[in-house]
């Protein structure tokens, strides 16, 4: 098998994967901040990098996945002031901070079952390793490149690049960083304004927050990435991943942060997913033009026209390689629905097929194709063009128009068995809340709450509690709007 390669952000380049110790793979992968539902945006990270975990696994490698859940510190606007994303809306739901985070940490848990996501080896929390991150903003502070300043600590960037190279995995230079920098409310308190904090004191105000050598306080959100990334893989270790969002500041900010722990840069391969648009424009939270996954699975966005299955979403995603931006559009999901019914039917004929004497397709050089295009990069539009290259072959032989001796026939089952259910990670066996009864559950729904209003016109109180109620019950969070009603199904 040719060696497998993989495009390093770092170099920006394709480069020979070669694992720090033969035969082991480290793998960091930056997780969601759980204070809302898991939208079609997070699905693509999680698919990319599951992907790659299953092909290092499926050539022979021992892997060690860690992906965290952020459950304190990354505050609004990805900012160094303001609020908790958390801690706000613990504060709208009137809740405790940890039970968003567990409400949103199940749910995101839930959905990725329902994708067929693998689960991580490791999946830590940036508040149950508060001591490594302390750790880790001592050590920034005894190499000289983080101070602090009224119980906040801050990272000296301007220092950092009077020696080593900040910008280097962005591509950013930091005399433009100056020119784009705004001026912030605490700007007095950094020495400059390209500084950020790994370690921030806790306003009167501030919900979250723990005792440090420097106050009470919270950890930045870099700094939990640093900490649990090189806690659970060593130093240095092999891949990191994440979005395209992520690779400045966030994970800048983590080349940075561990040059200055360990005295080297802490990770080999830098690997970036493109993001997911709808209509030209990054889809996200803070934007408001985002589409849960539960709201694709139940077709109850006003943008779609139906419902989708789990593996209609992903194999959407495999259809573009993971380093390239993918559009959202009702058209493209249908199409993705009728490829893949087009590739599970021929997939479903394999084990009626008969073998003959001889072959006359080239089940092999199918083979040889499907790796390649794996190995390149994790090219995986290539491979399904070439899954798709079989099913013709498969038809052909169920047609009588082609022959496949025994030999090759098993060949060509393993094979299918291996990229499309093993390494892509599709399913082809009916799902529990299938596309069409997801939509009619939705609709269903919908009615119930549509006469929840009319009750309510009518002053019809027993009978408006009652729906409510009943539906709260069944797992369904119900939200009254000027425009009449959201509902989310929470478990």
């Amino acid at each position: 098998m040719s060696d497998f390669i993989i495009y390093n952000t770092l170099s920006r380049k394709k480069e020979v994967f070669v694992p720090i110790n033969p035969g082991h793979v480290g793998m960091y992968v930056c997780g969601p901040t759980v204070y809302g539902e898991a939208h079609l945006g997070h699905s693509r990270p999680a698919i990319t990098f599951d992907l790659l975990f299953r092909y290092l696994k499926h050539i022979g490698y021992k892997v060690r996945y860690v992906r965290n859940i952020t459950d304190v510190g990354h505050l609004v606007n990805d900012a160094d002031e303001g609020e908790d994303k958390i801690a706000r809306k613990a504060k709208v739901e009137e809740l405790e901070p940890m039970e968003i985070v567990q409400m949103y940490t199940n749910s995101y848990r839930r959905n990725m079952l329902q994708l067929n996501i693998l689960p991580p080896s490791i999946e830590p929390t940036a508040s149950g390793h508060i001591i490594e991150q302390i750790a880790a903003v001592e050590q920034m502070i005894a190499s000289g490149f983080a101070y602090e300043v009224n119980g906040s600590v801050y990272f000296d960037v301007e220092k950092y690049a009077s020696v080593h190279s900040y910008g280097k995995l962005s591509g950013r230079k930091i005399e433009d960083l100056y020119t784009n920098t705004r001026d912030l409310d605490t700007q007095s308190e950094k020495k400059s304004s390209l500084d950020f904090a790994v370690w921030k004191k806790a306003a009167p105000e501030h919900i979250m927050r723990w005792p440090s050598p420097w106050g009470e306080g919270f950890p930045g959100w870099h700094t939990e990435c640093t900490a649990m990334s090189t806690k659970y893989l060593g130093e240095p270790f092999d891949i990191h991943g994440g979005g395209l969002d992520l690779m400045f500041p966030h994970h800048e900010a983590e080349i940075a942060q561990g040059v200055a722990c360990f005295g080297h840069e802490p990770v080999h391969y830098w690997m970036h997913n493109n993001l997911i648009t709808i209509n030209g424009q990054k889809m996200g939270k803070s934007l408001g033009n985002f589409i849960t996954l539960d709201e694709l699975f139940f077709g109850s966005h006003a943008m779609l026209e139906k419902a989708y299955l789990p593996m209609c979403i992903r194999f959407f995603m495999l259809q573009a390689h993971y380093r390239s931006p993918l559009d959202f559009s009702n058209e493209a999901l249908q199409a993705a629905e009728k490829g893949l019914e087009r590739l599970f039917k021929a997939v479903s004929l394999l084990e009626g097929l008969k073998p003959g004497e001889q072959s006359s397709i080239d089940v092999p050089g199918l083979r040889e194709k499907c790796y390649a295009a794996m190995n390149d990069d994790m090219n995986s539009p290539i491979l399904i063009a070439h899954l798709f290259d079989g099913v013709k072959m498969i038809n052909s032989v169920n047609d009588g128009k082609a022959t496949v001796n025994s030999a090759d026939l098993e060949l060509l089952k393993k094979l299918y068995q291996d990229f499309v259910f093993d390494i892509l990670g599709l399913k082809s066996e009916s799902e529990a809340g299938g596309s069409e009864s997801q939509e009619v559950l939705g609709n269903v729904v919908d009615l119930l709450l549509n006469l929840r209003i009319e009750a309510k016109k009518n002053k019809d109180w027993v009978l408006s509690d009652k729906i409510r109620n009943s539906l709260t019950e069944l797992g369904f969070e119900i939200k009254d709007t000027k425009e009449g009603f959201e509902w989310e199904l929470k478990k």
